[in-house]
């Protein structure tokens, strides 16, 4: 029997990777649609994302992100590295939150060794954390606006991120990719003056965060390219599995660093910041008031970072000072062994999570018992809140796709692990 010749539209959706459309809306006709793509090279998808649109004249009817531009294959890459050295894999996921990144994996490292640190490497801790989460917010900021047109906000946001990234240098020797949280504390000590050096971020990037509201927040044009646009429920942020601020702007207060405490989040006084829409102005009026939550929280730590040692005594763990080495040989053998052979690490299974700047990340841990991981997985933030792009982007305009696709915030990076 000879089979029925495809229709045009048949065609080109089978084509595009879109099942046939059969529903037409507002009397369409099924060829009157059209398939286009965003990215994967495209200034406002803040990477290498592909998203194909199906569009009806302006009208996005549905949208698939496709991934899979930058694999890197770190987490297999992480089963060739010693657990010293996975920090430094690590840290490249998330180039915009390298600090929370490398905080997970000792985090999962940690609990497999069962090991307790000391409150001063706590507290390091969670200083840095919140400081990358300023500067990544920041960083957005700045993207946002540049993708809206606001070049303004554009320089505002990179002029800012980089008081921040100026001190992570001044502490881990790098601006960015910093490898300085280590299984069982810190590289190294905070450096003379930090409280001053805090201090005058924190005071500095609360007074421009009253420049953005005038650049932005009261501004009509910004307000009709974001409020009411890309709306999602909160059961439906849940069910697809987004974090964040995503998460935050639908109303659910969820924020692991309440929700499930970890470093010393159940000591300091901050602020779940929620929305009531799950709009586009929402998840920014929710990033922007975290930024003043962070650094309601870095002003505690500057006040209360507790004195001692940073890392953990540990000399299965931790390097013996260098001036031990020349007195002690056991000192010696234990610096041998765990540059040449690594930290051996009991045989079992964790998982760690923290609230990073785009929500939830999370790393599964697998040990064999040897020095080296045996699986690593990463509950990427970035990649779970690209599942709910096609809810926010349904029913919207081409221009709107544009804001809709910034406030989602992913990092390719992470996304492609």
């Amino acid at each position: 029997m000879p089979r029925r010749p495809r229709s045009s539209s048949e065609s080109r959706a089978r084509c595009s990777g879109f099942p046939r459309a059969r529903s037409i809306s507002r009397g369409f006709e099924a060829d009157d649609r059209m398939i286009i793509n965003m990215g994967p090279q495209h200034p406002s998808t803040h990477g290498v994302l592909r998203i194909m649109l199906e569009i009806e004249g302006e009208t996005v009817l549905r949208s698939k992100p496709v991934i899979g531009y930058l694999h890197t294959g770190m987490e297999k890459t992480a089963e060739t590295l010693t657990y010293l050295q996975g920090t430094t894999n690590v840290t490249r996921m998330d180039y915009l939150s390298p600090l929370n990144n490398e905080l997970v994996y000792c985090l999962a490292v940690e609990d497999l060794l069962g090991l307790e640190l000391p409150e001063r490497a706590i507290w390091i801790r969670m200083l840095m954390s919140e400081l990358n989460r300023i500067a990544s917010h920041v960083m957005w900021m700045a993207t946002n606006g540049m993708d809206l047109g606001s070049t303004s906000m554009m320089i505002f946001g990179f002029r800012d991120r980089e008081m921040v990234l100026a001190f992570f240098e001044k502490v881990t020797g790098l601006r960015m990719n910093n490898n300085y949280m280590r299984p069982g504390g810190v590289a190294a000590d905070l450096p003379d003056g930090w409280e001053d050096d805090v201090s005058a971020i924190v005071d500095t990037i609360e007074r421009r965060v009253e420049e953005y509201h005038e650049l932005l927040t009261g501004q009509p044009i910004f307000r009709k390219r974001v409020v009411g646009v890309g709306i999602i429920k909160p059961e439906e942020a849940i069910a697809l599995s987004a974090t964040g601020p995503i998460l935050r702007s639908t109303g659910v207060a969820w924020d692991l660093r309440r929700s499930m405490p970890y470093l010393a989040y159940d000591q300091v006084d901050f602020d779940v910041v929620v929305g009531t829409v799950g709009d586009t102005w929402d998840r920014y009026m929710v990033r922007i008031n975290e930024i003043l939550q962070s650094i309601r929280i870095v002003r505690q730590v500057v006040e209360r970072m507790p004195s001692g040692p940073y890392r953990a005594q540990d000399p299965k763990v931790t390097p013996p000072p260098r001036a031990r080495i020349d007195e002690s040989m056991e000192a010696l053998i234990h610096h041998f062994k765990l540059y040449t052979e690594g930290i051996r690490v009991p045989a079992g299974e964790t998982y760690a999570a923290i609230e990073s700047p785009r929500g939830e990340i999370g790393c599964y841990l697998v040990s064999d018992g040897s020095a080296r991981p045996y699986r690593m997985h990463i509950r990427g933030p970035s990649f779970a809140n690209l599942q709910s792009l096609p809810v926010m982007l349904r029913g919207a305009l081409i221009a709107d796709a544009i804001a809709i696709t910034s406030s989602v915030d992913p990092v390719m990076g992470e996304v492609d692990r």
